[in-house]
């Protein structure tokens, strides 16, 4: 009954100004880039030298980070299936808030469950390519060796339960629009494929 009538009492309130029109202002349409990958693939890494790039050629951004957000927004959520999935779907939506604003937006989480990640991609216009995939494939044996945080030893050694890639999977997507090599590829190089893909979609 409550939920019946909330849905009765709010309503969308179309904007004057519609988000194609703040694209023609900022020379530039809005895209949701989706990082994926094994914690310590360099999903932060790339996100922020990625942002810095565009930033210098006058493209508006913003960068959702893992980390960052459960510092504010997510902050009362945990690491278990339905927390990380509740932790993803406010991420979608903020996101796309800032595509709409034509902003284009860069977020940067493990998002480890394939129907966490297409829930948010159906958020999107595929026409308009407002959702771009990036999968960063990086062997676990690298990313234990990166570890910048501690995270896998912590793992390892039992104090981290549900840890990804560990004692929790990850699923890989399938058809991801980019597949960056992050354990061999240089930082520079993975950046530019980024961007060289947001060029070819005519996005900047």
């Amino acid at each position: 009954m409550e939920k019946e009538n909330k849905e009765r009492n709010i309503k969308w309130h179309k904007p004057r100004i519609t988000k194609n029109e703040r694209r023609t202002q900022n020379r530039h349409k809005s895209t949701l880039i989706w990082i994926t990958g094994l914690s310590a693939s360099g999903k932060s890494t790339i996100a922020v030298e990625l942002e810095h790039r565009l930033h210098k050629d006058n493209v508006r951004t913003f960068v959702l980070d893992g980390d960052n957000i459960r510092h504010g927004l997510n902050k009362d959520l945990g690491f278990s299936a339905e927390d990380r999935k509740e932790n993803l779907r406010r991420v979608g939506e903020v996101a796309k808030l800032l595509v709409d604003a034509g902003i284009l937006t860069i977020a940067a989480f493990i998002s480890p469950y394939t129907v966490d990640r297409e829930a948010i991609r159906a958020l999107f216009d595929p026409e308009e390519n407002e959702f771009i995939e990036v999968y960063l494939r990086c062997d676990l044996s690298v990313c234990e060796i990166r570890d910048p945080k501690g995270l896998y030893k912590k793992a390892r050694a039992g104090e981290i339960p549900l840890f990804t890639g560990i004692s929790d999977p990850y699923e890989a997507p399938e058809a991801p629009e980019i597949i960056i090599e992050s354990g061999s590829q240089s930082l520079n190089e993975c950046v530019d494929k980024i961007i060289c893909h947001l060029r070819e979609k005519a996005i900047i």
